[in-house]
């Protein structure tokens, strides 16, 4: 009766009670859609990995930090392998990212239509819509980007430091993440150092704040030490591929194209220039600007950027809903239905690529043909059949002194975690971690062989024949069945195994 009496004397609590319920239902809806649907084709070659690693946990991985694989190997706990259950934190680090989205938007002073309108438009972008299909540490990165963005606006407009311990855990937890994340820390502290918000770095809970975080990447701080900094090797490799090979071409477009709704571009460019209009927010403007200036110069990748646009939705999302207030009755409808149906479209659009709607027909097929993620998520059930199959041809005698070697980190996922029912080896391989896991010993004496062109293992191993081809159940051109489709049976290495293992070190 008391909560009753409260409410009724309260009103605009119920309307915000209301509109959180709101964006609740909306994050609900996007994270059913995934539930759905995850357990179409199977695990992407990424995911592979991160599986793998999360059998061998450490305080730190070749690619990336062990936030991810720790997370993975939680998963593996509570549900198996399961497709459904390992991708789960994924959806809900997604959904948690959409409400923050409408909160944001709220503190900075929006209403019903700004915070429904920023969920909206952060739910149905192309690449939040990508996060919720696949366990990839790029999912908890964006969470974190937007989680850190809210803590921001808290503590500008509340005005209390202690708002600094959350944005340090929360950047701790980033850095365990993912490494780029330094980019957008980097834009936190110009966009207060460039601005009058400075005041705020003046506090025992900034300085606070930077312990907290450096406590919790110590751990992985010293596991780089320990192996020479191997990360940022293997990062300057990554970045000198992905510019060789043009992966960096068209960073721009994918900013209005990839990392948001194309209907929304007019709501984040109105917040960009609400945000450098606002003189208690302005600091969100350059938390945004900087990142994407960093990775453009850098020539990061298109979707390196797209934590920052959530932020500029909320705030474009509250401009839009003065500007619509302020229209008359017929007008102001026209617009919201006209922008509402367009994300809708554009959204569905997207899900018909993104997202793995059909187990079959058109829409499979039409799904397929434009996103290279899900077909780099078929075939990898018949890849370890067909080494099954080799193995088992191999005689008794043979197969006691014989092992699996592979030419990459999805082939090496594969074996090991989907091969133990047919109770084949764990696999060899060199690429990141696993190199750092080394080989048996004794080293096998006959191997088997995939990922590798027949040309390398004729001038690596010995005896090598042909002893099968990959397999896709699609007939789906992908990595596996593009550059690497044959699988051989090798004698060891032409070199010592020692002096063969310090050369078979491979980044990927």
């Amino acid at each position: 009766m008391a909560s009753v009496s409260e409410a009724a004397h309260n009103p605009s609590g119920m309307r915000t009670q209301t509109v959180t319920a709101g964006l609740i239902a909306i994050a609900a809806a996007m994270a059913l859609l995934h539930l759905l649907t995850n357990m179409r084709y199977g695990f992407h070659r990424d995911e592979l990995q991160f599986l793998s690693d999360a059998r061998h946990l450490a305080w730190g991985f070749v690619a990336y930090p062990p936030l991810t694989p720790f997370v993975e190997r939680m998963s593996l706990a509570l549900f198996g392998l399961n497709m459904v259950g390992l991708r789960l934190f994924s959806v809900l680090a997604q959904s948690i990212a959409i409400v923050i989205a409408g909160l944001m938007a709220r503190d900075i002073g929006g209403g019903r239509l700004a915070q429904i309108t920023a969920a909206v438009g952060v739910a149905l972008s192309p690449l939040p819509l990508f996060q919720g299909t696949e366990f990839q540490y790029t999912t908890f990165d964006f969470l974190w980007w937007v989680l850190i963005a809210w803590c921001v606006i808290r503590l500008l407009k509340s005005e209390n430091p202690r708002w600094w311990l959350a944005i340090g855990a929360v950047a701790g937890l980033g850095v365990m993440t993912k490494y780029a994340i330094l980019f957008y820390i980097a834009g936190i502290l110009g966009g207060f150092l460039l601005t009058r918000a400075r005041r705020c770095l003046l506090s025992w809970y900034f300085v606070s704040a930077l312990v907290l975080t450096t406590l919790i990447c110590l751990p992985n701080l010293l596991w780089q030490v320990h192996h020479h900094f191997v990360s940022y090797a293997f990062l300057k490799y990554i970045h000198v591929r992905d510019v060789g090979e043009g992966r960096a071409h068209g960073f721009i477009l994918a900013q209005f194209l990839l990392c948001t709704n194309v209907v929304t571009v007019p709501l984040w460019i109105a917040g960009l220039a609400g945000f450098l209009l606002s003189r208690r927010y302005r600091v969100l403007a350059w938390i945004s600007l900087i990142p994407v200036a960093l990775f453009f110069f850098g020539k990061g990748r298109g979707y390196y950027t797209a934590g920052v646009y959530p932020i500029l939705m909320a705030m474009g999302a509250v401009v839009g809903e003065k500007w619509v207030a302020s229209l008359k009755t017929g007008w102001r409808r026209s617009v919201e239905w006209l922008f509402f149906a367009g994300v809708a479209v554009y959204g569905a659009f997207a899900c018909a690529i993104i997202v793995p709607l059909a187990p079959s027909g058109p829409l499979m097929r039409f799904a397929l043909s434009n996103n290279g993620d899900l077909r780099e998520e078929t075939g990898w059930p018949e890849i370890v059949r067909t080494v099954a199959t080799i193995w088992d041809t191999l005689p008794p005698e043979q197969r006691e002194h014989a092992g699996i070697l592979v030419g990459n980190y999805g082939e090496q996922g594969a074996i090991e975690i989907l091969g133990p029912p047919y109770q084949l080896p764990p696999p060899i391989s060199g690429t990141n971690s696993a190199w750092l896991r080394g080989y048996s010993l004794p080293p096998p004496a006959t191997l088997i062989v995939l990922g590798l062109s027949q040309r390398y293992v004729d001038k690596t191993f010995a005896g090598c024949r042909l002893a099968g081809h990959v397999v896709n159940p699609f007939g789906v051109e992908n990595e596996e069945s593009r550059d690497h489709p044959d699988i051989f049976v090798c004698g060891s290495p032409l070199q010592p195994w020692p002096v063969f293992w310090k050369d078979f070190q491979s980044f990927g």
